[in-house]
């Protein structure tokens, strides 16, 4: 039976270039393994995999009975439905460790740092296996979509030295320009759903007992969504709705100024400036110098939360 890898719902690029790589280092290391996702790729994933002219996982939406290696994640809600039914083997990972659990030992490396493609290159060096040019593309690229081109909080000086590493393979020096390259295609926004637009990059939390959900939409200005933000705003209210949530929240975070406007659907807003220190005015509020969901925005709404 072949192992499966898979990230998170709404797949980004570090999940599913993750996950790719992973499989590639485990077939070298002897395992019988494919990557999927669990669901359809957004453009900045597909303009990725397209210009190192890697095939895209396929979709699977059930996992019960698999063997399965989870990256990206480690949260329940984040995970596939019938993940109880499966068997993980392992978990790699750059966030806090979530509420998954195994009834066996597994294989796990969670590190501090700014993607999970830094682990995973990482990990080709402890295993003493080359990484290919193309993956180490692809890997560069989630690097500096997950550390906003090293701009993140989440930034740590081990993404920059595996950044380095990873450029010499493939061949491509200019970091800023490929970043720039990606997010233009990121913050593409035109034609798009507006609901498609709000799950793009969306997750959900259990926060002391209540629903919680944080998408993020990176843009190289925020000008780009000024003709949709009032339909932004009005989708994440029906969104919240039908979870039930406490709260769901879309970040508009400009990568250019260093800040993120926060758009708030809640049942109770004074959790915003709790968690932050600014009070929202018409349902939104501006963050300077935030611009991670991972280590500035979830963190904090959890301690509110409790």
């Amino acid at each position: 039976m072949t192992t499966l890898v898979v990230g998170h719902k709404n797949p980004d690029t570090d999940s599913v270039c993750a996950a790719i790589a992973l499989c590639d280092l485990k077939k070298k290391l002897g395992e019988d393994i494919a990557p999927v996702v669990q669901g359809e790729l957004n453009p900045e994933s597909k303009f990725v995999l397209e210009k190192f002219s890697v095939a895209a996982p396929d979709v699977v939406t059930s996992y019960a009975g698999k063997d399965l290696y989870l990256v990206d994640h480690s949260d329940l809600a984040q995970s596939p439905d019938d993940l109880g039914e499966a068997n993980i083997l392992g978990i790699v990972d750059h966030h806090k460790l979530g509420d998954v659990t195994t009834s066996q030992p597994l294989e796990c490396w969670i590190w501090p740092v700014g993607c999970t493609c830094t682990i995973v290159a990482s990990m080709y060096k402890y295993f003493d296996v080359e990484i290919p040019k193309e993956l180490a593309g692809i890997m560069l690229c989630a690097i500096l979509s997950d550390t906003v081109i090293f701009k993140s909080a989440t930034c740590t000086d081990t993404d920059k030295k595996v950044c380095a590493n990873l450029s010499e393979i493939c061949e491509e020096n200019d970091l800023e320009t490929l970043g720039i390259e990606m997010f233009k295609v990121k913050s593409a926004v035109e034609g798009t759903p507006i609901r498609e637009l709000v799950l793009r990059d969306y997750k959900d939390f259990n926060m002391g007992g209540k629903g919680v959900g944080v998408g993020q939409l990176e843009l190289v200005d925020l000008s780009i969504v000024d003709g949709i933000k009032a339909d932004l705003e009005k989708d994440i209210k029906t969104l919240k709705e039908e979870k039930g949530h406490h709260s769901v929240f879309l970040m508009l975070t400009d990568i250019m100024k260093e800040g993120t406007e926060l758009l708030i659907a809640s049942d109770d807003e004074s959790v915003v400036e709790k968690a932050f220190g600014s009070a929202p005015a018409d349902g939104k509020v501006w963050l300077d110098k935030i611009m991670s969901r991972k280590k500035q925005i979830v963190p904090d709404l959890e301690k509110v939360f409790g």
